[in-house]
């Protein structure tokens, strides 16, 4: 066969071949089909994942392709509207030069597809039945995509205060330290001192996208991004070139909330986005942790909102109340520190006149790796205080 769905197979598997590393040649044209679907419909939509489920995705694109009458795809599951408000919706992106562009965008990029037989895939996502995705596109390391049985998510208000920043630090810190991974959205705020503060303590984090990874988003934090690359990943459902528009925002919540063990909401407004992810936390039965804030702080009030009216939002105050949520075993923290043993040591370490890096790595006994680490994130929480001698405890 040298066509398929009026495509030459050679420029097919030229476009995929960059995009899966060793695959086989049948891998690739299946792949093909993921990434088109991937650029055709919508995040969430249902009935493409039943057309999928029930020709698989090369068979669907082909039947789709041919611009069938919607009767002939109609049964007992999807009506013969249902499909055919589908196919209207779709006409518009059947595009081939397009879909061959984001594939080339994909390539120059370092991008992986990642498909849902994949060992690398997050097992999460099939709780998502018909309205979960086809493909991953990711930039970063694929081993670092979440399970369930050691992930967690961390999500929140863009808008944060000091005391929400401090406590996502200190959960991801704990969560880290428990060999947990973080899943967050890479917004301003909540996630991204979520990710920061598992990139200091030397963990894995996932920054999961609602647009293409063409074009990080927010622009202010693609250096974050890109440093969550290096050992981590950045994913998305979206194809490169989908902007991240309100809708994909909202349904990029129910990947989060799929790929993690449970969730944490740590300050969210009354309106916030994360009231959105609590939902799908809450939907696909996973454990749902609100940390509690001030009662006059108008960024807490949804948390607040959560626990007031979810009957699955439980209170946490530390991370091994999380743990406790997630595996049902209790966890006796009651003369845990809320510090890290690292971090202690660095602590104990400094002192009131400046010492460098090295010379708190041969106090502590810690390598200077780690101490570096250590540094930042207490410099983050103005609890070490950086200068052109060295570090010292904050007067």
């Amino acid at each position: 066969m040298t066509m398929m769905w009026n495509v030459p197979v050679a420029d097919i598997d030229r476009a995929i071949a960059p995009l899966r590393p060793n695959s086989t040649a049948e891998d690739r044209l299946a792949t093909f089909a993921d990434a088109a679907w991937s650029f055709l419909v919508e995040p969430g939509d249902r009935v493409a994942g039943a057309l999928v489920r029930r020709f698989g995705s090369s068979e669907a694109l082909a039947r789709i392709v041919a611009r069938p009458a919607a009767s002939t795809l109609a049964d007992d599951e999807l009506s013969a509207t249902d499909i055919a408000e589908a196919l209207a919706r779709w006409e518009p992106r059947l595009e081939t030069p397009a879909l061959f562009r984001s594939l080339t965008s994909a390539a120059t990029l370092g991008i992986t597809l990642v498909r849902d037989s994949d060992d690398a895939w997050p097992d999460g996502l099939v709780d998502l039945g018909d309205n979960g995705p086809r493909v991953l596109w990711v930039r970063g390391q694929i081993e670092a995509l979440p399970s369930t049985s050691t992930s967690v998510a961390i999500v929140g208000a863009r808008a944060s205060t000091g005391y929400g920043e401090h406590v996502a630090m200190d959960f991801a810190a704990g969560f880290v330290s428990r060999a947990y991974s973080v899943v967050s959205g890479g917004a301003y705020g909540i996630d991204g001192m979520a990710h920061r503060a598992t990139l200091a303590c030397g963990g894995t984090t996932v920054a999961v996208m609602a647009g293409g990874l063409d074009n990080l988003y927010p622009s202010g934090h693609e250096e974050l991004l890109k440093r969550i690359m290096n050992t981590g990943a950045v994913a998305s459902e979206v194809a490169p070139g989908g902007a991240p528009t309100r809708w994909r925002f909202l349904q990029r919540n129910r990947l989060i909330a799929a790929m993690a063990g449970g969730t944490v909401v740590i300050e969210a407004g009354y309106r916030s986005g994360s009231l959105n992810t609590a939902t799908h936390a809450r939907d696909l039965d996973r454990p749902l942790g609100v940390v509690p804030g001030p009662i006059t702080s108008g960024q807490s009030a949804g948390c607040h909102r959560l626990l007031r009216t979810n009957p699955a939002a439980q209170l946490v105050t530390s991370v091994a109340d999380v743990i406790e949520l997630m595996t049902g075993s209790l966890v006796d923290d009651e003369f845990e520190s809320r510090d890290a043993d690292d971090t202690v040591r660095v602590l104990d370490a400094l002192s009131n006149s400046p010492r460098t890096a090295k010379s708190i790595a041969k106090r502590s006994g810690l390598a200077e790796s780690v101490v570096v680490s250590q540094l930042r994130l207490l410099d983050a929480e103005g609890r070490a205080v950086q200068s052109e001698k060295g570090w010292s405890r904050p007067t």
